[in-house]
């Protein structure tokens, strides 16, 4: 073979990789736009990665995920949706905040949108239906906003001498505080309790808000199920405890980190649910066909040894109720 044949050869077969790369299809890119700071979402994001992995959509292999946070900052989420759908991402994840759907809902009509929040997605106008969402949004919902009155029934079990009991929640997100707020009311007038309602639009809030809570007499206290109680638990459990302070919240990240009780829906099965619905847009099914599914799994835990340094006693029915206790 001649050297220049040979070269000519060399050279064509070095560019076979090249040209089998530049067929391939591009690799589709997930716009994951949390409320919060990665370090806050180390729990969650395992089990969404994973439900897409088990669709065959493996993070840097099959699919790429653009990450963008709004640490805690609401009026953040407009601008980064704005960068998302520049990017024009194949699909937008919203977990955990009704400020940020909202937003994302503004922001585009054509690239799929998958939510996981605690309202209810038709009252808010997320969605035209459950079973037929309509439009390019569609996802999971905790419906954790509508437990909040059972939330208050265990919590006034628990600490059955309250009568002024008080609600936690984020002026900044208006669609998830006034109905969380509203409904408390009409419970507590039910049980025959005076609710006060606290605001906490950061975290900067939390201290000045259990000192003034303790400063009204509160006795015990309802955390809300915004986005900034979330990922915040641990915090939220050691105030509560440091003020003596019965408290109750939805994810169990606050029990298990100190606080009293926690009710509410599973946010492990949430986020899987909501990266099977990523999977199944990203193999080109509809968000409009995709209904809104509901989390079904709750979770009622209670932290005894907390109790106990509280000086309550844990009530027999409601022991055994529970699915997990901590001693």
């Amino acid at each position: 073979m001649k050297r220049r044949e040979f070269i000519t050869l060399l050279g064509g077969a070095a560019a076979w990789p090249f040209a089998a790369r530049a067929q391939q299809p591009a690799m589709p890119v997930i716009g994951f736009l949390g409320p919060e700071s990665p370090s806050l979402f180390v729990d969650r994001l395992p089990a969404f990665q994973q439900a897409l992995s088990e669709a065959g959509f493996v993070e840097g292999r099959t699919v790429a995920i653009l990450y963008r946070w709004a640490e805690g900052q609401n009026s953040r989420f407009p601008t980064l949706v704005a960068e998302l759908v520049g990017r024009r991402v194949a699909v937008i994840v919203l977990p955990g905040s009704t400020p940020g759907v909202l937003a994302a809902k503004a922001a585009t009509t054509t690239i799929p949108i998958v939510f996981y929040v605690a309202a209810d997605p038709v009252a808010i106008g997320l969605a035209a239906g459950l079973n037929h969402p309509g439009g390019n949004i569609t996802g999971i919902t905790s419906l954790n906003i509508e437990m909040a009155p059972k939330q208050l029934e265990l919590l006034h079990a628990m600490v059955p001498t309250a009568t002024a009991i008080a609600l936690l929640v984020n002026p900044t997100s208006p669609n998830l505080a006034e109905p969380e707020a509203r409904d408390m009311q009409a419970a507590a007038r039910t049980l025959g309790l005076r609710l006060h309602v606290a605001h906490a639009s950061n975290e900067q809030d939390f201290e000045s808000v259990f000192a003034d809570l303790v400063q009204q007499r509160i006795e015990a206290l309802v955390i809300g199920s915004d986005a900034l109680f979330n990922t915040r638990g641990a915090q939220l459990a050691s105030l509560s405890l440091h003020h003596r302070l019965p408290a109750i919240h939805a994810w169990r990240a606050f029990a298990t980190a100190g606080g009293l009780i926690s009710y509410g829906s599973s946010i492990s099965a949430g986020f899987r649910q909501v990266g099977a619905y990523t999977a199944r847009i990203l193999k080109g099914e509809k968000p409009s066909d995709l209904p809104v599914e509901q989390v079904t799994k709750t979770e009622l835990i209670l932290n005894l040894k907390t109790a106990k340094a509280l000086g309550l006693t844990v009530p027999l029915p409601l022991l055994g109720r529970a699915d997990e206790v901590i001693e």
